[in-house]
């Protein structure tokens, strides 16, 4: 990758969506970065997200967490290419559509997450179904159309989630035409399918950790 980045780290774990989300951000950016598990510099880490959070950044000797902090420090640090709109109308929709899916859409999935081991039908049901109603909003945030940016880096790795989930409980959620029609558009774009292809085998490798789960004993 070209365009900067010297000394960046980023602290990650391979099957984190909030991971691969600010991996998006940097590959849209054009830039380089080191990748590290909290346990192979667990000093660095603890520096650079004193309460454990993950993703997080040193940047020289700057330490930041939290994958919106993280998307809005780079945009700034290096903003050639923008990756908020111009007017401040824009901006604001750009960071409504990233606060939606990290507020709304992404606690809704994960509350699929213990299904995969520990199966509960009924759960599994009235967490599909706030999928669903999640999905629905989000077709109404995409009337207000946007250039592809900060505020859309999460949604991939989330839609690849949700289709491996719905797979696992066997229970689809209703997906509207226009967040299908993004959806497509979306995972066009270089920086999204490039992770996306990286990502796919580990969110793989994921699932069949928690499915084996089932069998255990206890």
């Amino acid at each position: 990758m070209a365009g900067g980045g010297a000394g960046m780290i980023l602290y990650a774990v391979p099957h984190s969506l909030y991971c691969a989300k600010t991996r998006i951000l940097l590959r849209a950016k054009g830039l380089e970065w080191q990748e590290c598990s909290p346990a192979q510099d667990p000093a660095g880490f603890a520096a650079a997200s004193p309460f454990g959070n993950l993703p997080a950044l040193r940047h020289r000797d700057f330490g930041l967490s939290d994958s919106e902090a993280i998307a809005e420090y780079l945009d700034e640090v290096f903003p050639v290419p923008p990756m908020l709109p111009q007017t401040p109308e824009a901006r604001a929709r750009a960071r409504e559509r990233g606060r939606f899916h990290d507020t709304r859409l992404e606690p809704a999935v994960r509350a699929l997450f213990p299904r995969v081991a520990k199966p509960d039908d009924a759960a599994a049901g009235t967490a599909m179904a706030a999928v669903s109603n999640r999905l629905a909003q989000l077709a109404a945030l995409l009337a207000h159309p946007l250039p592809f940016g900060l505020g859309d880096c999460g949604f991939a790795p989330t839609f690849l989630w949700i289709d491996s989930l719905a797979q696992d409980c066997g229970l689809l959620p209703c997906w509207p035409d226009a967040v299908l029609r993004w959806r497509g558009v979306l995972e066009a774009e270089p920086a999204v399918a490039q992770e996306l292809a990286a990502y796919r085998p580990h969110a793989a490798a994921w699932m069949a950790e928690k499915r084996a789960l089932r069998a255990a004993p206890g």
